[in-house]
């Protein structure tokens, strides 16, 4: 019960405190405005290139949008407890680990997951492009599979604050690399053998693939293999995030170098 608490609990109120304000026009101009501007970009960019089609980059950006909350909202749990100087109280508290940083995955996949709903419904609309009835349930639960995995890439990033004291450059890097590596904006074929196969190996890859069969009418029996791929891909993650967290915890309290990183 008291691990379920910290889950529950300790997450909401660690997801609440990360934001220093309350006007919701500041999440619509860090968050909404960015991601759709974004989306803009790469599909006038993408026409003039002769590329793809709008439903291509679509599809990519909207899926690749649930990773800037997820890298920025994970890290910040670390960050902004050391900023307000309660790393410290955190780490030494006998809290279940698991339960204290799943929890604060939680409302960051959740935000992932709206963003990203935000970005499909706003493009779907300015560029007519229109989505198969049969496919829009399992086309949520795909954005809602991505966006948990990019939230592991988030718990990775996280665990290297507690090495580093800036982690928003780190953040932005993730980024990137998923915006060139994952196929979000240039198909796979069309990137270096090697670039496609690192690819693999990053969450949206499989995420934006098994969206975009679906916007053409695919069934979800016919994706379910890319989404548990990116599935997979997440747990990886966030398995790894977890280790390196702990590791990290452990060396830093040895060294006493938590506030100092």
């Amino acid at each position: 019960m008291r691990n379920l608490r910290v889950f529950a609990v300790g997450g909401y109120l660690s997801y609440r405190a990360l934001f220093g304000w309350f006007n919701p026009l500041m999440y619509v101009l860090t968050l909404l405005v960015p991601t759709v501007t974004q989306l803009f970009f790469f599909i006038y960019l993408g026409r003039a290139a002769g590329v793809a089609d709008d439903s291509f980059y679509l599809v990519g950006n909207a899926l690749v949008a649930a990773a800037a909350p997820a890298l920025f909202g994970m890290s910040q749990t670390i960050s902004d407890e050391r900023y307000t100087q309660t790393l410290a109280l955190l780490v030494v508290s006998p809290a279940n680990r698991i339960a204290l940083f799943l929890g604060r995955a939680v409302p960051v996949m959740a935000n992932g997951v709206f963003v990203s709903v935000w970005v499909f419904v706003v493009g779907a609309l300015v560029f007519q492009i229109s989505v198969p009835a049969a496919s829009v349930a399992p086309l949520v639960l795909v954005i809602g599979v991505t966006a948990a995995s990019c939230v592991g890439l988030g718990l990775l990033n996280a665990s290297l604050g507690l090495r580093w004291r800036e982690t928003a450059v780190l953040s932005n890097t993730l980024l990137w690399v998923l915006l060139v590596f994952a196929g979000v904006n240039i198909p796979l074929d069309r990137l270096p053998g090697w670039m496609s196969t690192v690819a693999q190996f990053l969450p949206v890859t499989h995420g934006a693939k098994a969206a975009r069969e679906l916007v053409a009418g695919s069934s979800f029996a016919d994706v379910s293999g890319l989404v548990a791929a990116e599935a997979l891909v997440g747990a990886v993650y966030v398995t790894l995030g977890l280790f390196t967290i702990r590791l990290f915890e452990h060396e830093a309290r040895k060294g006493a170098a938590l506030e100092v990183a």
